[in-house]
């Protein structure tokens, strides 16, 4: 039987959480959803949006996480996962599997994404390069 226990109720509104910088990249702003607190660590929910135009992007890495999702809420993102370069536009819906590497190096300036990760402290780790990344496209 499910443990109703292990996590509690939350419910965050658009104004409870503000979008912040120091997460992850710092090109991009966070706004938490109160997941990992619910959960007490095993899931994290945040809102990730553009904050500045892509340079160099995440550069080529792996997540240390049992399951990720990504899903584009608004805008476009380029990623190469391994040797395919992949468009994921408002509406799609990516899952990275385990330990797949990975490189984010062009979005939109509206780009936002819901990204849904277990364990909520996942580790992002700098790997060999899979392929050549294409250059971004300048914000105008």
């Amino acid at each position: 039987m499910l443990d109703r226990t292990a996590t509690k109720f939350s419910h965050v509104k658009p104004g409870d959480t503000d979008y912040v910088g120091g997460g992850l990249r710092d090109f991009f702003l966070y706004r938490d959803l109160g997941i990992a607190d619910a959960t007490h660590g095993k899931v994290i929910a945040h809102l990730v949006k553009a904050n500045l135009p892509p340079e160099k992007g995440t550069g080529w890495h792996r997540h240390e996480a049992d399951f990720q999702i990504v899903i584009m809420v608004k805008g476009w993102a380029r990623f190469m996962y391994e040797d395919q370069e992949t468009l994921v536009e408002a509406g799609d819906v990516v899952h990275q599997r385990p330990g797949i590497r990975h490189y984010l190096f062009d979005y939109s300036p509206d780009m936002e994404y819901l990204e849904i990760v277990s364990p909520a402290d996942f580790k992002s780790v700098d790997v060999e390069p899979a392929a050549e990344v294409p250059e971004a496209t300048p914000w105008k």
